[in-house]
């Protein structure tokens, strides 16, 4: 296959190029940034025409992952950043796709499971889940992360490709050992006695095992009948509390201190980032993933834990 990755510079976009670099496909990463790899990496500004335009032609997959990081503080100029990066690179993949002779067979867009409302009750899967906007009391930061992903996947709907399947990726946090990453920070939190629950520990979290993440857009670009939003998660969303508590036992870590809001805010303040990212509960499950017949490797946080640990500690070792 020739895969073309939109963004795939940080560590999602690495994951997924060394993945089909390993097993023998073309993959063209496209950057704002030079970098040094084993695919070919051409530049782009994600705003405008040029000639990364011509890596569409014949092209099996364009996986768009285009977008500022949301690890920061939502001040106005960064929410504008977030919102435009995502919005203005879809809308131009979109146009690039329109523009090629011989288009994409599939174009996966990135989105977000933060889509779906925060709640306990239930997980959200595509057909009947509730999408977040209308909680009462939410905090504004969680109202904008809501809008950003509604914009996103508003801008690929009105993005038209006839001839190329679209698949929206509402993918959940990839676990992966690479250095920073969000298991990684985990990882040392735990390690450092700080693995505790954050806040109550009631919210949910959903993931997914970056070797299962891998698995599943190879599905996707195999599956034609995927259209739409699929949930890119792990079938094993559990609480923040089980959550950290099964981290703690793949690593051997027997005590963690919990964290509580008015923590929490100040190390996000600290650490230039927000809280929602921690606190809010995302219970998404992989409705469409599973109707297809797709298999997890790693359909539990206990042994995805601690597969994940093995492999960090060979990493960083």
């Amino acid at each position: 296959m020739k895969v073309v990755i939109p963004g795939g510079s940080g560590q999602v976009g690495n994951i997924l190029a060394r993945a089909f670099h390993q097993d023998g496909h073309e993959v063209v990463v496209l950057s704002r940034r030079a970098m040094a790899a084993p695919w070919r990496v051409v530049p782009w500004d994600g705003k405008t025409l040029a000639n990364w335009v011509g890596e569409f032609e014949h092209a099996t997959a364009v996986i768009n992952l285009a977008g500022q990081s949301v690890n920061c503080r939502y001040s106005p100029e960064n929410r504008r950043c977030i919102m435009e990066s995502r919005v203005d690179s879809t809308r131009l993949v979109g146009e690039a796709i329109r523009k090629a002779t011989n288009p994409p067979e599939v174009w996966l867009q990135a989105s977000t499971a933060t889509i779906y409302a925060h709640r306990f009750d239930a997980p959200n899967n595509e057909d009947d889940g509730i999408l977040g906007g209308h909680e009462p009391n939410a905090p504004d930061t969680w109202r904008f992360s809501i809008d950003v992903a509604a914009s996103w996947e508003r801008a690929l709907d009105e993005t038209p490709t006839p001839r190329t399947r679209r698949v929206k990726l509402r993918t959940a946090m990839v676990m992966s050992p690479d250095e920073g990453g969000v298991f990684d920070l985990l990882l040392r939190l735990v390690r450092f006695r700080l693995g505790g629950a954050a806040g109550n520990g009631r919210q949910y979290v959903s993931w997914i095992h970056d070797q299962d993440f891998v698995r599943a857009v190879y599905w996707l670009i195999e599956h034609a009948e995927l259209k739409g939003p699929v949930n890119v998660a792990a079938p094993d969303p559990v609480p923040n509390a089980e959550f950290m508590r099964a981290l703690r036992q793949a690593s051997g870590v027997s005590f963690g201190l919990p964290a509580l809001p008015w923590m929490l805010e100040v190390g996000a303040f600290f650490l230039r980032t927000e809280t929602e990212l921690i606190l809010k509960s995302r219970r998404v499950i992989p409705g469409r993933l599973l109707q297809t017949g797709f298999r997890f490797q790693f359909s539990t946080w206990a042994e995805a834990a601690r597969d994940l640990c093995t492999r960090w500690l060979n990493h960083v070792l």
